[in-house]
């Protein structure tokens, strides 16, 4: 039987969901809810139902795993829990500061209604939050670096596009160059978190809306713009759909390290991506593990997991033998 996929959104992220279950062919796209008029949303799955919002609850016991693609600002802070209550659930949760926080509030209604919920999943947190984990086990005597950029950041640009006054706008991460040539060259550089990266936003503003006022709100937002260098650009909304339409991202995990008896061998460790589309490639590894979610449900587990409490081998839909045949 396949894995029955809701997906809650329908932005970049959603279409990015939808894409990744018609990729996947253990996987079924059931339902899209959406905030907006069913009648006014176009999907690409013609035999998936469009539903509103509000009707989500009744699709409990339809649906095996429901893929919450709201942003981490406001939305998934309220709805993750709230559809833990009625579904097996993964969202992409980025706010780093805040996610002990939003685990515990998922993991009390997961456990408390016999579900199962993944936060968190993407690249990062997600792929990256792996990889730095591994490069710490395996060289306990190191520094870590994250790079990320240059590419566009949907959480960043999400946050910049709640602010009252803001029609639209795209940011971009910036790695600080000579600071990624210092990490790569093994220096082991202690870097702040200004040090390591710059921030540029693009910003089409509502008629009448105060520029300064805005400014000033964007570079002093906090887990966003405030520890970062912030460089703000007012254009027009032709502008930045002709410039800035795209939504290509990358980085980089870095751990330098060293091993031996007095330490006299240096290694690094560098895992990096190049993506196209940020959210198509956040959406592909969330569909993984919505593999996960529905696979650990099925063994009758319940609360919530990070991508450091999932097995590799529950991401694919490989056999264990395929696997150890074919991958190891």
């Amino acid at each position: 039987m396949s894995i029955r996929i809701g997906i809650l959104g329908y932005g970049n992220l959603g279409r990015g969901v939808e894409c990744a279950v018609r990729q996947n062919p253990d996987m079924e796209l059931s339902a899209v809810f959406t905030r907006r008029d069913p009648a006014q949303v176009s999907i690409l799955t013609k035999e998936a139902a469009v539903c509103r919002v509000s009707e989500a609850e009744k699709w409990k016991g339809k649906i095996d795993v429901m893929i919450l693609c709201g942003g981490s600002a406001t939305d998934l802070p309220q709805q993750t829990p709230q559809y833990a209550r009625y579904f097996n659930v993964v969202d992409s949760f980025d706010t780093h500061a805040r996610i002990p926080e939003h685990f515990a509030n998922v993991d009390q209604a997961a456990k408390e209604n016999g579900t199962l919920g993944i936060i968190s999943v993407g690249w990062d947190p997600g792929m990256f939050s792996l990889n730095r984990m591994y490069a710490n086990a395996i060289l306990p005597e190191g520094k870590d670096y994250t790079f990320w950029g240059k590419g566009v950041s949907q959480g960043h640009s999400d946050a910049i596009r709640r602010i009252a006054g803001v029609k639209n706008a795209k940011q971009y991460t910036i790695p600080v160059e000579h600071a990624l040539e210092a990490v790569r060259a093994g220096e082991n550089p202690a870097l702040t978190t200004r040090q390591k990266h710059t921030r540029e936003c693009f910003v089409v503003l509502e008629e009448g809306a105060d520029p300064a006022k805005i400014e000033e709100e964007i570079k002093t937002m906090p887990n966003y713009f405030a520890d970062y260098d912030t460089t703000v650009h007012f254009i027009s909304e032709e502008e930045l759909l002709k410039n800035h339409s795209g939504i290509p991202h990358g980085g980089f995990v870095i751990r330098s390290g060293k091993t031996g008896w007095e330490q006299e061998n240096s290694h690094v460790v560098e895992y990096s991506l190049k993506l196209d589309s940020n959210p198509e490639f956040t959406a592909s590894v969330i569909a993984a593990y919505a593999r996960a979610a529905y696979r650990l449900s099925q063994e009758g587990q319940t609360g919530c997991r990070t991508v450091f409490d999932i097995a590799p081998a529950y991401l694919s839909p490989k056999s264990g033998e395929e696997l150890r045949k074919h991958l190891l």
